[in-house]
């Protein structure tokens, strides 16, 4: 069964548009600590908004792309995002049962959750049945947060700085997956540093799901597209944020990515 957003057997690439107080950034994931926001790590802050890269995403009809809201101040960002390309883009940061409509009716094609999902750090399975039934499994997108952690992987929340009892597992996928269309995996530890992806979890993950799932964290170069295809067998597509060219990084230029979706590279 094919997994990625185009039904295909082949990683594509997936954009994003990170945004922190208000504006469309990149940053070192691990560093994203409301106790001690002076350590917070920036590789890239834009002087175009939101609606800029929404738009070039449309231009290029680049499907599945994830906005994230990093902390307050971001709706308004957000939704002018969601306006400029409405029904295809996905929102997440701070999704809970009360305003997942809301962010729907707003022009979002699907909502992502993380930390809402827990309770003092404990996943609450009732909360994802319930919100599954409010705006049904086709409109959810769970994100699967993730830090490594003895000898495995665990959901991490609140900005990827609390680790949850949850291990990332092919049972807990599968669990999951009975309430949502999508899965959204984020590496923390790598998240930012342009220094590789987590391939043993590109692996096991091609291995272990059967709904369209993205990774993000540590993209650096094209060649990564490739090897994501080959450890997940085509089965997960590739985020890239800081090494990207529109984010002011030097290893990937976007409209090679354009290129490697349309299969002309």
């Amino acid at each position: 069964m094919s997994s990625n957003i185009n039904n295909t057997s082949r990683t594509l690439f997936r954009p994003c548009i990170d945004l922190h107080d208000g504006q469309v950034k990149q940053i070192v994931g691990g560093t994203l600590k409301e106790q001690s926001p002076s350590n917070l790590k920036t590789n890239f802050v834009s002087s175009n908004p939101s609606s800029y890269y929404a738009n070039l995403y449309r231009q290029h009809k680049l499907l599945g792309a994830h906005i994230i809201k990093l902390g307050p101040n971001n709706d308004e960002a957000a939704k002018e995002a969601l306006k400029a390309w409405p029904g295809k883009m996905q929102i997440g940061g701070g999704i809970t049962i009360d305003n997942a409509l809301k962010w729907i009716e707003n022009g979002a094609e699907k909502v992502i959750v993380t930390s809402w999902l827990f309770s003092d750090a404990k996943f609450d399975r009732e909360r994802l049945v319930k919100l599954c039934e409010k705006i049904g499994r086709d409109r959810l997108v769970v994100d699967i947060s993730c830090r490594s952690c003895d000898g495995g992987w665990w959901v991490a929340m609140n900005k990827w700085q609390t680790i949850t009892d949850m291990q990332v597992t092919k049972e807990t996928l599968d669990m999951l997956s009975e309430y949502c269309s999508e899965f959204l995996i984020h590496a923390a530890d790598v998240e930012g540093l342009c220094q590789g992806i987590d391939q043993e979890l590109v692996k096991k993950l091609g291995e272990w799901v059967t709904i369209p799932t993205t990774y993000a964290g540590g993209g650096r170069d094209l060649s990564d597209l490739e090897l994501v295809n080959t450890l997940s067998n085509g089965k997960v597509d590739l985020t890239i944020g800081s090494a990207l060219d529109i984010f002011g990084g030097g290893g990937v230029k976007f409209l090679d990515c354009v290129a490697w979706n349309k299969g002309s590279l």
